[in-house]
């Protein structure tokens, strides 16, 4: 009898004990939170209101940035959109992932572009139980074993390549959007068709932690390989942006039908806000919000309607605004509401906060450059890192140190110093009387180089 009454004791504390590390194990995960990663396409520093433009309407960023901090100094990893898309979902520099390049054509719909050893967020985040989700541009490689569900992502529903039709969805005349890896066909204005997407998972994935990535084409250039003989090549958005401006949808003005795509592109990211809110998940969810780089500032490509105001933007030589973007962080609980953050920080950083929020460890096969700038977006530290590197296509270079940055347009080009603190527009040179600065900032990029291309 007693030998009976210990078994049933010890099976009873054997259940017991189980019960409560599956309760610990519900508890930890409840309290980890949702990821949600927002990306613009070519959004410039001064394309909305939060960042001092007083045309484009864009109330819903600006109460993002009401609710988090707002970056000053953060930098995209590259001024094309491949090259940084890579580098944020990889956590490391382009030189070091191998994808230095804007893939073409042919690359965007066949290629491996960013190689298989290379492991994106995704994969780390799911092997934490977060479901996970990309609703938007890929950009980095539509081989097999290059596609979004093949590389961490449970669902995708987006397109391959690059400036589609925001309605038609064709890139180059061919259709370009899918979901999984099936071609997927809808009328749909893209910046809506993803941001739906984007809510209807949340809504699935609301009882447990949850990761999902939007990279909206908006507001991208319109693409003229994109369009049938006759058909205007111009920024396109649903009428009732237009007439929010008092605009006619017909209108010709650049400027205005930018203004438009930049608006709707912000009404389709409040929806995803409002579904984040409506559902309670807003305190235990990390929301980001950046550009994948600087608005394209060349005829038929964002000049004149486009803005990197205050900064200076020439070609891709690497001025800040190519790479130097708008990027607002939302975590109630850890970060402030309604505060800045001046720091350096850099694309990568996003993968490291992301796996340190689920609870992952970095991994240890290979040199992650991200850093995990929590504690510097709350304002309890400086930037985690002494520079920022930056070499596009082997030619144009920089480094960013603090207030200062050594810049160099090309191989065989002087460098160039600025502080980019007290002169934001790069307009003062200052080598000829900092030589010990360039001098050190020099070395710095030497070796960095020299480690990444090893």
């Amino acid at each position: 009898m007693n030998h009976r009454l210990t078994v049933v004791v010890m099976i009873t504390l054997a259940i017991t004990v189980l019960s409560m590390s599956a309760r610990a194990d519900r508890l930890q995960a409840a309290r980890r939170p949702n990821i949600v990663l927002i990306t613009a396409d070519n959004l410039g520093y001064g394309d909305t209101g939060c960042y001092g433009n007083r045309q484009i309407k864009t109330p819903q960023l600006d109460r993002l940035a009401r609710q988090g901090v707002r970056c000053t100094d953060f930098y995209s990893a590259s001024p094309t959109c491949t090259v940084s898309r890579a580098a944020l979902l990889t956590g490391r520099y382009p030189q070091r992932n191998g994808l230095t390049w804007q893939l073409g054509k042919e690359e965007n719909r066949t290629g491996v572009g960013l190689r298989h050893s290379e492991l994106l967020l995704p994969h780390f985040l799911r092997k934490q139980g977060y479901p996970t989700a990309c609703f938007g541009k890929w950009n980095i490689g539509f081989a097999k074993g290059s596609r979004p569900t093949e590389r961490g992502f449970d669902e995708f529903l987006g397109f391959r390549s690059g400036n589609i039709d925001y309605y038609t969805h064709v890139y180059n005349l061919v259709h370009d959007m899918f979901r999984g890896t099936e071609p997927f066909h809808s009328d749909a204005y893209s910046s809506d068709l993803f941001a739906d997407a984007a809510c209807e998972f949340i809504n699935r994935n609301a009882g447990r932690p949850f990761f999902v990535y939007v990279p909206f084409n908006a507001p991208h250039y319109p693409n003229p390989g994109s369009k049938e003989p006759g058909v205007r090549c111009e920024w396109q958005a649903p009428d009732e942006y237009f007439k929010l401006y008092g605009y006619s949808p017909d209108t010709q003005d650049v400027k205005q039908r930018y203004q438009a795509v930049v608006t709707a592109l912000d009404a389709a990211i409040g929806r995803v806000l409002a579904k984040i809110d409506t559902l309670g998940l807003r305190d235990n969810t990390l929301l980001i919000f950046f550009s994948d780089n600087g608005a394209f500032m060349r005829k038929g490509a964002g000049l004149m309607c486009a803005s990197n105001a205050p900064l200076r933007t020439e070609g891709l030589k690497l001025y800040d605004g190519n790479i130097r973007v708008p990027c607002m962080v939302r975590w109630p609980g850890r970060i402030e509401p309604g505060t800045i953050c001046r720091e350096p920080l850099i694309t990568m950083d996003i993968f490291a906060m992301a796996l340190k929020a689920a609870g992952a460890q970095l991994p240890d096969d290979r040199v992650i450059d991200g850093r995990d700038p929590t504690a510097t977006l709350a304002g309890k530290a400086p930037s985690p890192h002494r520079s920022l590197f930056f070499r596009y296509y082997g030619k144009p270079c920089a480094v960013r140190a603090g207030q200062y940055k050594l810049l160099k347009t090309g191989k065989k080009q002087p460098w160039q110093l600025f502080d980019v603190v007290a002169d934001m527009g790069e307009t003062t040179h200052l080598a000829a009387k900092k030589p010990e600065i360039v001098t050190k900032l020099a070395q710095q990029f030497d070796q960095w180089l020299a480690k990444v291309e090893k």
